[in-house]
């Protein structure tokens, strides 16, 4: 009876570890180019939302401010409440980059659902440059992010580009899970959906665009109410048969969860995000799942396949983390909290079919067909 069930677990699992091991070589083949300067130094207003404060915003906003770039450069950072904790953080980066060109912009006024293109919104009379780059609040730069984004954004077809990132755990345990969960599933599932041309990302880590392409696609203002802003903003783009490229770069996302439940309702969201957005993608995401299968295998009867098919399982995610680390000059995570990780990442993907809530920012939304917001 168990037979044909303990098959089809060790089969799924099987398929996982295969997935993993194509998934370190296709890590390794990432491009990463030297630096290179651009023949032309065009200048570039840089958006950044915010909203409260966490660990790593005062450093993930200096390394913006610390670019080393010869053009013109104009940030502008946006906050919705006069009482918002970022401002302080803000003037502060004033006083310390006193040669910047920084725009603190305080509006208050609602948009939409989706409250940080409402931010954007707001921003946007404040623009005084074509190129512009948007870039979540959670993110960290190298000093040459701006000119390496400028040189790519100068090739032949290319009109916009995103950036991948990987996890940098601010403190605790639950921040080193949210780093393993980018640098051991999010990193490799898209450089594989990019190898096979199934996956069309574009990522609110860095999207860098021309204003006029920007209004093209009805400006922010189409996206108010999208949970998935970033890649309903690359669908748009694409669908005017505007190329968006990946940056031959990674930047650094910020994991600062404090709790299991903070870093649960976060992976909730992004997961509920993907599923709406992709659901046959985000349903073959299945087989990225290889630990939970072997466990199920076990548990059906076939106790020696099981358990062996389990150190498998964890020995292909420990080696594509090593190659990932390696590859890009990583700090090498705790291996040890990978069967923990890879246990709660399938938990995320199972629970993710059951309901359409979200939780973003502290306030609560249902996600409706087409990857609408409506508040809860």
């Amino acid at each position: 009876m168990t037979a044909l069930p303990a098959f089809l677990f060790l089969f799924i699992s099987g398929l996982g570890c295969l997935y993993l091991l194509c998934a370190c070589a296709l890590s390794v083949n990432f491009p990463r180019e030297t630096p290179a300067k651009s023949a032309k130094s065009p200048s570039v207003t840089i958006l950044k939302p915010l909203r409260g404060e966490d660990a790593a915003l005062r450093a993930n906003l200096a390394s913006f401010c610390a670019q080393d770039y010869p053009g013109e450069v104009q940030f502008i950072f946006g906050v919705m409440d006069f009482g918002d904790p970022a401002i302080s953080i803000v003037k502060d980066l004033v006083a310390l980059f006193p040669n910047r060109k920084v725009e603190l912009v305080i509006n208050p006024a609602i948009h939409g659902t989706n409250l940080k293109i409402s931010n954007l919104i707001n921003m946007m009379p404040y623009v005084r440059h074509d190129w512009i780059v948007i870039a979540d609040s959670d993110i960290g730069v190298e000093p040459n992010y701006l000119q390496r984004l400028v040189v790519a954004l100068e090739a032949p077809g290319v009109c916009a580009l995103t950036c991948l990132y990987h996890g940098i755990a601010i403190s605790g345990i639950w921040s080193r899970l949210a780093a393993l969960a980018i640098d051991g599933h999010f990193l490799p599932n898209v450089l594989v959906g990019l190898r096979t041309r199934l996956a069309t990302p574009c990522f609110g880590s860095t999207i860098a665009l021309r204003r006029k392409h920007l209004d093209e696609i009805g400006g922010f203002r189409a996206f108010s109410d999208c949970l998935a802003d970033d890649y309903a903003m690359g669908a748009a783009l694409r669908q005017k048969g505007r190329g968006v490229a990946i940056a031959p770069l990674l930047v650094a996302h910020s994991c600062t969860d404090a709790s299991f439940k903070e870093l649960w309702n976060h992976e909730l969201r992004w997961a509920r995000t993907i599923r709406t957005v992709d659901p046959l993608g985000y349903a073959g995401l299945v087989i990225t799942h290889p630990l939970p299968f072997a466990l199920l295998a076990l548990a059906a009867g076939s106790t020696a396949w099981g358990a062996a098919m389990a150190v498998i399982a964890i020995s292909c995610r420990i080696v594509l983390l090593l190659v990932t680390a390696r590859k890009h000059g990583f700090v090498s995570p705790p291996y040890w909290l990978t069967p923990f990780r890879d246990l709660l990442s399938f938990a995320v993907f199972v629970w993710s079919y059951w309901g359409r809530s979200v939780e973003w920012r502290g306030r609560h939304y249902v996600v409706e067909s087409g990857g609408t917001l409506n508040a809860n």
